[in-house]
């Protein structure tokens, strides 16, 4: 074959680098935006045009910013904020989105509980007989003690209810211990725990017969005089026996909870042993630990035991522990009216007590739907009811316990705050807020900024999960006007925004300027 010319040669080459060049040209012209971006840059875009976002929707730069240093998104974020009253909001940033609540949602099952069942109603609990006492006070037969789900039967209300079965003329019992804890569902002693954390009093589940909330409190007092740590107990329970073996020394206090926590075992006689043993530092001072320890059905046994015996109550023996229905014919012997709820409402939302909460959620159920023993879905049907009735149907709420210490619950910020304007307006609407924490005063709120000007202007609840933040509430405003303010933060990073929530809370006091 003869040779290519080197003309045509060269023409070839030039003809097929053209495309490219074309191409290269094309490029270089193209503004900015054109190009990709590597994702890191993209992402800062996005976030950009977020922050700038929630600025336009009213929520202060301040709160922003602090979102934006603790590393989270303004899309894990919502925020409402009105003034009662106001056409309005001030503030609205992804309000409607359905969001974890953690403890809010107490402020749905306080309020449902406050206007179905009324600030005056008290809970019950009764003490049956087989027989009625015999001249010289012997009860020959059973006992049967009957709990309708009191959220605080503590000691002292059991020791009430113990001195009207002796005024009854009842001083021997002569028979077994019957627990009738059928008000509520089976199985809710099983449900497991949020975090697995089983010794926990927050997680302690609900009971028909809940008893002191299932948890003992141990108080360690260190005495260098004698070189001892003394170790009490409350409440006193029957079986309950404590081996003290902590030894005093004189290093720094540490880890003390790590040395201090009890080994609790049942005894083949019967008895619950706690033990400790190892060092304290008398540099921790005095201390208390709570365990949630031992069954519903043993906790109440052993603190009914030693309330009676406290007393100057007798057994013929120690009466067994079984559980079943009061039988139809029982005498009873005494009844004890609980706390009224109004009371009860101000432990639930000061303090944030999750099982206080979950006890009044079943009861809302129970009493409103008699159609059988409590549970959650019955209650849920009930205060979703209650909801609609007063026009504030929720589609994305989700209760679960009520309490909020569930993954599974859910409300908008906007659902949340429609619901605080009905309770300020509604007639318990004073009970409700006289329930909730001060800001920089007490409950849950008592350490938040105390110093501020706003500390003792803000009636608001918290909220705290592991990747949540929450609050819900009133702020009153310098000028005197009150605002109802949500704010969820749905993150991992949720806990280091704690002052995206003290900067809302100023800001809205300053008058959400």
């Amino acid at each position: 074959m003869a040779a290519m010319p080197k003309r045509i040669r060269i023409t070839r080459i030039i003809r097929s680098l053209l495309p490219l060049c074309a191409a290269a040209l094309l490029l270089a012209a193209a503004p900015p935006a054109a190009i990709a971006k590597p994702p890191a840059a993209r992402a800062a875009k996005a976030s950009a045009s977020a922050d700038a976002g929630i600025v336009r929707a009213g929520v202060p730069v301040q709160v922003a910013a602090a979102l934006r240093k603790a590393h989270v998104p303004a899309s894990a974020a919502s925020f409402y904020v009105i003034k009662v009253g106001a056409p309005a909001p001030r503030a609205s940033w992804n309000a409607q989105a359905p969001m974890n609540p953690a403890s809010t949602m107490k402020l749905v099952t306080t309020f449902a509980g406050l206007q179905l069942l009324g600030p005056d109603y008290r809970w019950q609990t009764s003490l049956y007989a087989d027989n009625q006492p015999a001249g010289d006070g012997t009860v020959n037969g059973n006992v049967y003690l009957r709990g309708r789900g009191d959220p605080k039967l503590v000691p002292e209300e059991m020791a009430k209810l113990v001195a009207s079965a002796r005024v009854a003329g009842a001083t021997t019992i002569n028979g077994d211990l019957v627990l009738d804890r059928s008000y509520f569902a089976d199985g809710l002693e099983g449900n497991g725990t949020i975090d697995g954390e089983v010794q926990r009093a927050y997680n302690v589940n609900p009971d028909a017969l809940l008893y002191a909330f299932k948890t003992l409190s141990f108080t360690f007092t260190p005495d260098p005089a004698s070189q001892t740590v003394s170790v009490a107990v409350t409440p006193a329970l029957a079986q309950l026996k404590l081996d003290n073996r902590l030894a005093l020394t004189n290093g720094r206090c540490g880890d003390w909870q790590a040395h201090a926590t009890p080994s609790v075992a049942a005894q083949p006689d019967g008895t619950v042993l706690a033990s400790f043993a190892g060092d304290y530092a008398a540099d921790c001072g005095e201390h208390v630990l709570n365990i949630a320890t031992l069954s519903h059905a043993e906790f109440t046994w052993g603190g009914f035991v030693a309330e009676w015996q406290n007393a100057g109550g007798r057994f013929t023996h120690l009466p067994a522990l079984r559980s079943g229905k009061v039988p139809r014919g029982a005498v009873l012997l005494a009844r004890h009216y609980g706390q009224p709820l109004g009371e009860i409402v101000r432990d639930i939302n000061k303090y944030s007590n999750n099982v206080m909460a979950r006890q009044l959620f079943l009861t809302i159920g129970a009493e409103i739907d008699r159609s059988g023993p409590a549970s959650t879905e019955r209650s849920a049907r009930v205060v979703q009811r209650w909801l609609s009735r007063q026009g504030l149907d929720m589609p994305g709420l989700v209760l679960d316990n009520g309490s909020g210490l569930s993954r599974e619950e859910r409300i908008s910020a906007y659902d949340m705050a429609r619901l605080l304007q009905q309770a300020q307006a509604s007639s318990v609407g004073p009970a409700l807020v006289d329930s909730l924490p001060i800001l920089g005063v007490d409950g849950t709120l008592r350490n938040r900024l105390t110093r501020a000007n706003a500390a003792g202007n803000a009636y608001l609840k918290t909220g705290t999960l592991q990747d949540v933040r929450a609050l819900a509430g009133f702020v009153d405003s310098l000028n005197g006007e009150r605002y109802v303010v949500v704010s969820y933060i749905n993150h991992p990073n949720a806990s280091q925004a704690q002052e995206a929530h003290d900067a809302l809370m100023q800001w809205v006091y300053r008058g959400a300027p």
